[in-house]
């Protein structure tokens, strides 16, 4: 896909996914970013560069650590991906390997939601449903604090729900 928004490629990639959950509530530095994704500082900041080039996060501060200057960057808040129609199978590439990833990680005693339809609804139901929907995820969003925050869980979301094309029967993929 050389033809995708510079964007879209930088959030096809799961790592990249992760680094904008984990800087959402607040600044990271790429040492803090390789610390908590287990990965080398070099491919924290190579990917951090990434996404600041096409503008998903941002320069919050610089400050001196240690002898030498710490940069911190936040995720830019906003919803770049809701209503994109070009590089939606990119993005479910990425949403399925990072879902997959969380998916291990689950806890096997914390209560969770698990759903997968192909529905046929009235349009005014769907509205109704991605407007909740979107609720959901921006109340999340508030809600969250910087990783190992005392008194806070980590918990996983992923979430791809939109209205789908109908397929004539006899011509779709299970055909």
């Amino acid at each position: 896909m050389t033809d995708a928004d510079p964007a879209l490629r930088a959030l096809a990639h799961p790592l990249r996914l992760r680094m904008l959950t984990l800087m959402w509530p607040g600044p990271m530095s790429a040492a803090e970013l390789a610390r908590e994704l287990d990965v080398s500082h070099a491919l924290a900041s190579r990917h951090l560069r990434t996404l600041a080039a096409v503008g998903l996060v941002e320069l919050a501060e610089e400050r001196t650590r240690r002898g030498g200057r710490e940069r911190r960057y936040r995720t830019v808040h906003g919803s770049p991906l809701s209503d994109r129609h070009d590089g939606a199978r990119m993005l479910a590439a990425a949403l399925s390997h990072t879902l997959q990833e969380r998916a291990a990680r689950r806890n096997p005693d914390g209560r969770g939601v698990t759903v997968d339809a192909e529905l046929w609804v009235a349009p005014e139901a769907w509205d109704t449903a991605a407007r909740r929907l979107a609720e959901i995820a921006a109340d999340l969003h508030d809600a969250a604090r910087p990783p190992h925050t005392p008194g806070t869980v980590p918990v996983g979301v992923s979430l791809m729900a939109f209205p789908l094309r109908e397929v004539p029967p006899g011509s779709g993929p299970a055909s």
